[in-house]
């Protein structure tokens, strides 16, 4: 009796688990076809009142080659006369971000959210790594803004830089501002190196107010200084440890899983592949793929001075890439027309957390190379 027992116990087991992976299997089925279903990756064209096309947009996924690697791009306005904008993202693109968080950019411009070399659209695991140099992106932009004022025939654009796209922008905008409207830095770094000094005082401080023990601990093991840097377990807890106080991507944000992970997967825009590529290019790139670089330069005494009107725009709550530095850095910087604008909902990206904020500053201040609505007018 008690060997049939035995059997049929494991008989009884094997049928459990042959349940469990058949619902395991079906599971990963049914998000698989989900995915395939959300990603046609075609670009959704902008409508009328009356759900047409509307006259004179644009909205289009395109491919060209920059320096021998092919690069994409999303190119999205109300009307092909407005004037380019092009938008330098940060360690990932977020053009995904736009459908739940829409800034109403493509009102006033033709935006082009380019997806730099390695990144998203842009992703190929065959680029070499040697050439992910900031000269590289410095020379791959430069090579995209001709590219897009030969085509909509303008003798200049606007350059716009978010996070780590601002890195590579206010170096842009001060070798070629013969290229460019204006400059304007969203998040705009300056030393990021003491940039991740404060932000790692400022969450030690708060989760040791809150009582969050575990959190501590961690961030002890792993101290941020001038001259140590940024160890590997700081990498590995910045991003939650930011949005989980809500100094992350936006105030509002708690989750990088809920907040950028997912709506990257539903984003209808882009192909399954290119989805994945995103986090391969991601998972490679790390925080920036200039990492190294960025911790080592402070452009406040490498770009004193730009020749162009230039405008930040600064969320209050921004640890991620320092408020307080980067209203040092402007006030250093000399240029003939400057603006500095404070956003006092937003954390990191105040292009999506306050959009008719920035509208307003957009169509008041930049179209027009003024800075009335500046913290500081006339400065």
């Amino acid at each position: 009796m008690k060997r049939l027992s035995q059997k049929s116990i494991i008989r009884k087991g094997g049928r459990i688990m042959l349940i469990m992976l058949s619902v395991l299997l079906g599971t990963m089925l049914i998000i698989a076809g989900s995915l395939m279903v959300c990603s046609p990756g075609k670009a959704k064209p902008i409508l009328d009142e009356s759900g047409k096309i509307l006259a004179g947009s644009i909205s289009e996924k395109v491919f060209i080659n920059i320096d021998g690697i092919e690069q994409g791009m999303f190119i999205k306005g109300k009307n092909t006369k407005n004037p380019v904008l092009l938008y330098l993202h940060g360690g990932m693109p977020d053009y995904f971000l736009t459908k739940k968080y829409p800034t109403g950019l493509e009102d006033y411009f033709t935006v082009v959210w380019w997806e730099q070399r390695g990144s998203g659209l842009s992703y190929s695991s065959d680029i070499p790594p040697e050439t992910m140099t900031l000269e590289q992106m410095i020379s791959d932009t430069k090579e995209v803004t001709n590219y897009l004022r030969k085509r909509f025939g303008q003798d200049k654009i606007y350059l716009m830089g978010h996070s780590g796209g601002t890195f590579i922008g206010i170096q842009v905008a001060a070798q070629a501002p013969e290229l460019y409207y204006a400059y304007i830095g969203v998040a705009q770094m300056s030393d990021q190196l003491n940039s991740e000094r404060l932000a790692y005082e400022y969450m030690l401080k708060r989760f040791r107010d809150i009582g969050n023990k575990k959190m501590v601990r961690k961030l002890e093991a792993a101290p941020v200084t001038m001259t140590n840097g940024t160890p590997d377990a700081y990498r590995r807890l910045r991003d939650p440890a930011m949005h989980s106080l809500g100094i992350g991507t936006m105030h509002e944000m708690n989750s990088v899983i809920t907040g950028i992970f997912i709506p990257s997967l539903i984003n209808q825009e882009y192909t399954l592949v290119e989805k994945v590529n995103m986090w391969l290019g991601k998972s490679r790139a790390g925080i920036s793929i200039l990492w190294t670089e960025i911790l080592t330069t402070d452009l406040t005494k490498k770009v004193p001075e730009l020749k162009l009107p230039v405008y930040f725009f600064e969320g209050v709550y921004d640890y991620t890439v320092s408020y307080i530095l980067a209203k040092d850095f402007f006030d250093k910087l000399k240029a003939p027309v400057k603006g500095f604008y404070t956003f006092e909902k937003s954390a990191h990206s105040p292009l999506f957390e306050e959009p008719d904020k920035m509208k307003q500053i957009i169509r008041e201040d930049v179209l027009s190379g003024s800075n009335n609505l500046s913290d500081t007018p006339n400065n």
